[in-house]
């Protein structure tokens, strides 16, 4: 796979070289033509009359500008040849199956297990990954977009050419259709982009690892479909999971043939595993701890890597929401304060689309929230994200019961859950109920359609998503009685059984002692560590 990155750099290097060179020489022979524009004018007058008259009236526009662009394509491939084709990989692994059954885990572990052996990979959750995927088409829109970054791409070429202005306008029209082209095919150029290293400007990955794929809606099915289909056809293995075996993934039918298509890849590119168990893992794990604790007569311990995190056996989850719940809550706040520092600030972190998240109380990696502060506001997966990646352990307090009533900030909370999970964050809280009982608030009727709206970033006013389907505000392929049947019954089932799963172990040692080592305010200091000692024990010159 590197040499065959290698070998697309090269050719895309050569076929771009190849393309000013074709756009030169014609626009040499339009330059020459215009010489002898004056003399032969009132002959060419006659010709054109006639030309015109053997036109056919219904031409699109564009037409000539399509078939110059294609003429062009086709002597590339004969200059340069065709785009070189991956080496035949090995094919990849879908695991499906229930809640808490280790799907996650089994592909972290897997992931793990590569570092150092495989140079290019990524992992992404559905959040993250459908984030990124709208911010590369919004920057390569803006590019289009924006007049100003277009001419400047223009004049660093065109502009000093010796050629007179018609003549620079054309090829200046040329470059733009070329782009026109590529907006229409948006996808594999996001895909081409979508594994490419930051921090390194390295591209390839050759593993993508892609956890809970969803098709919650036609850009999700179309995004998915077009740009892991592009990455499978370029040699890259994908580890991925969800809740539903492939073909079960798009029930109520949205862009039926697409689907069809991007399951098929699928299929043809990986193993489909059933992960068969019925057990929760998460709940065995936790109820081992809490039977196996008293059992022990070991001091409590702390991380050795973070003082500031507290010690495993204290109590995470505060219930009911009462003055000794708070108590206790201020209690444990205070105390990893003064071991993180003391210095509680107001802080603004970064979030994706050049937008920016106040966070009222700060300290060293260690953030607190109200419930009303993270939910009941318009933010979504990329603040929650932004948050996850920017603080280990995090403060929520007055989490209410969710019911119908507030069904957007349910939403919002099962989504913040996700990402504080997938972080690997330690998070402490204040809720009105058992962590069982959370869901299953009867306030204007039980929760329904978590699973369709908990991957929303924004709302519809108050409407949920099967009511501005049903109503047409968005288009999809399906009827509204199809959708309906499928953003109830088991899909909810599954969105509040999944949260209530991971804020279960997330109060158990087992999760706690990871967090040091694999939460990224952690991981990043060890890589400043590392990269300071390489530096210190290289020889002075």
């Amino acid at each position: 796979m590197e040499q065959f990155h290698i070998n697309l750099a090269n050719w895309e290097k050569n076929r771009e070289d190849e393309r000013r060179k074709l756009l030169m020489e014609e626009a040499e022979l339009k330059q020459k033509g215009g010489v002898w524009t004056t003399v032969n004018k009132h002959r060419n007058k006659l010709v054109e009359k006639w030309i015109s008259r053997k036109k056919n009236e219904n031409i699109e526009p564009g037409v000539g500008k399509w078939v110059s662009y294609l003429n062009r394509e086709k002597k590339l491939d004969s200059l340069v040849g065709r785009r070189p084709v991956a080496p035949p990989a090995p094919k990849g692994l879908y695991l499906y199956g229930n809640v808490g059954s280790g799907k996650t885990m089994l592909m972290d572990m897997f992931y793990s297990a590569t570092e150092g052996i495989v140079k290019h990979r990524r992992r992404f959750h559905f959040h993250e990954a459908m984030l990124e995927i709208h911010e590369h088409m919004h920057k390569i829109w803006k590019n289009q977009v924006e007049e100003k970054s277009l001419q400047s791409g223009i004049s660093s070429w065109i502009m000093n050419l010796p050629f007179d202005n018609k003549v620079k306008q054309w090829l200046a029209a040329e470059e733009r259709y070329m782009q026109e082209v590529q907006m229409k095919n948006i996808l594999p150029t996001v895909a081409d982009k979508f594994l490419v290293d930051r921090q390194m400007n390295q591209r390839g990955a050759s593993i993508l690892c892609f956890d809970e794929i969803q098709t919650v809606d036609v850009f999700a099915i179309v995004a998915l479909s077009g740009i892991l289909s592009r990455l499978l056809s370029t040699g890259t293995v994908l580890v991925a999971t969800s809740n539903r075996a492939p073909q079960d993934l798009n029930q109520d039918g949205m862009q039926r043939e697409i689907f069809l298509k991007f399951v098929a890849k699928l299929e043809q590119h990986c193993q489909i595993v059933a992960v068969g168990s019925e057990i929760d893992y998460r709940r065995y794990i936790a109820k081992r701890s809490i039977d196996q604790w008293p059992l022990s007569d070991s001091k409590p311990h702390s991380h050795a890597c973070q003082p500031e995190i507290l010690p495993l056996c204290l109590v995470h989850y505060f219930w009911p929401l009462d003055s000794h719940a708070v108590k206790e809550f201020d209690k444990i706040w205070c105390k990893i304060i003064n071991k993180s520092g003391g210095r509680i600030s107001a802080t603004t972190i970064p979030v994706m689309f050049g937008r920016t998240l106040e966070v009222p109380e700060s300290c060293n990696g260690v953030a607190r929230f109200t419930f009303e502060y993270l939910c009941g506001r318009p933010v979504g997966a990329a603040d929650y994200i932004a948050i996850a990646k920017n603080y280990h352990t995090v403060f929520i307090s007055d989490i209410p019961v969710m019911s119908m009533r507030i069904r957007d900030k349910a939403r919002r909370f099962i989504t913040l859950i996700d990402e504080l999970y997938n972080h690997h964050c330690c998070l402490f809280c204040t809720v009105a109920s058992s962590i069982d009982d959370i869901f299953q608030g009867t306030d204007e009727g039980t929760l329904f359609d978590l699973e369709s709206f908990q991957f929303e970033t924004e709302i519809e006013g108050t409407r949920l998503r099967r009511d501005v389907l049903a109503k047409g505000s968005v288009g999809s392929g399906g009827s509204p009685a199809g959708i309906a049947s499928l953003l109830s019954g088991q899909e909810e089932m599954f969105a509040f059984r999944r949260a209530v799963s991971r804020l279960i172990e997330m109060q158990t040692p087992l999760y706690l002692e990871g967090v040091c080592s694999l939460h990224p305010f952690f991981r990043n200091q060890h890589k400043e560590l590392s990269s300071d000692r390489r530096c210190s024990l290289q020889p002075q010159s």
